[in-house]
């Protein structure tokens, strides 16, 4: 029943007492909306139901109603219905948009002012459509679709939600690439120079013969790599140094006996691709077959050359790689 003005000694039906005390409760009968509407005085006390399968508005004007008065607004179409201020203001604590089966009541605090009381706070419904998918803010709520492999979730403000997807700009790493190793050696070629570090893990190596397992760069054959290498058996140690040779000794096949079991290794070259000279370190482990104990070679390795590094050989001073991995990763 709309808002009534009643007179003194006025006598009520029953349909009109019925109707009070519906509209009291928040019920009674609703007036049906297809399409967008704007309010009118009549309004006032009563429930509007919009039903409709695309997206609509309610329109809230100055001057119809007065303080006190409320508006019941359910919505039980498809689309999202929209309670939007037109020449009022309308302030609200949950949302102004309602999805498929919400409802609220618009109460005014005045005849240009009224506050709308969302029933299912936020609209309640969930955006989020797609595995990964977050729960985000912009003027309400959203979703922020998942991002690309690999991306990191940073702040941004221009964004609408004040997040965004981006590739890191520091701290990740990216395997670039997976060598096997055969052969008396094994070149790695056009390594990728947009990264700060390279990263060069070995994994499961040995093969035939003994003596050193080596490494170069970029096909540098002069005297231009400096070792010193601290290694031992866990029980005794030992050190060695060596300046101007002609290739890094990341380690020996069991001093100078046939490697049979795996060795591995992990070197990180600071700035590589840098134009300056490539100090780093280099951990290595290995088991000889005539030693029967597993070996470690810790190294610190200066190549004295200022040119960025863009290709890599792994080499045995006799014999060949029966088998191993090397893996490379750069890092932001």
């Amino acid at each position: 029943m709309a808002k009534q003005t009643f007179t003194t000694g006025q006598v009520l039906t029953a349909a009109q007492m019925t109707s009070l005390q519906q509209t009291a409760m928040g019920g009674g009968p609703a007036t049906a909306k297809t399409a967008s509407y704007v309010l009118v005085a009549a309004d006032a006390g009563t429930t509007v139901a919009m039903n409709a399968a695309g997206s609509t508005t309610i329109t809230v004007n100055t001057g119809l109603f007065a303080a006190g008065d409320t508006v019941f607004i359910q919505n039980l179409g498809a689309g999202a219905c929209t309670v939007t201020a037109g020449t009022a203001t309308v302030a609200t604590a949950g949302s102004l948009i309602l999805p498929q089966n919400d409802a609220g009541i618009l109460y005014f605090t005045a005849t240009g002012a009224a506050i709308f009381y969302d029933y299912i706070q936020v609209g309640a419904a969930s955006p989020l459509t797609t595995k990964g998918d977050l729960y985000t803010y912009s003027t309400s709520d959203a979703r922020l679709a998942v991002g690309a492999n690999g991306t990191t979730l940073v702040a941004d403000s221009a964004e609408a939600t004040g997040l965004k997807w981006a590739t890191a700009s520091s701290g990740g790493m990216t395997l670039l690439s997976t060598t096997t190793l055969s052969g008396a050696s094994t070149t790695i070629s056009s390594i990728d120079q947009t990264y700060k570090d390279l990263k060069i893990v070995g994994k499961n190596i040995y093969g035939s013969g003994t003596g050193q397992f080596q490494l170069e760069f970029n096909g540098d054959t002069g005297n231009n790599y400096a070792n010193s290498n601290v290694n031992g058996n866990g029980t005794t140690v030992s050190t060695t140094q060596e300046e101007s040779a002609p290739y890094f000794v990341l380690g020996y096949h069991g001093s100078n006996n046939t490697f049979s079991k795996t060795t591995n290794f992990d070197i990180t070259i600071p700035r590589y691709s840098e134009t300056e000279y490539h100090p780093f370190n280099s951990d290595l482990t290995g088991y000889p077959t005539s030693l029967s104990v597993w070996i470690y070679y810790t190294s610190r390795l200066r190549w004295n050359n200022t040119a960025a590094i863009t290709q890599l050989k792994f080499m045995t001073s006799s014999g060949t790689f029966s088998a191993g991995t090397i893996f490379i990763y750069g890092v932001k």
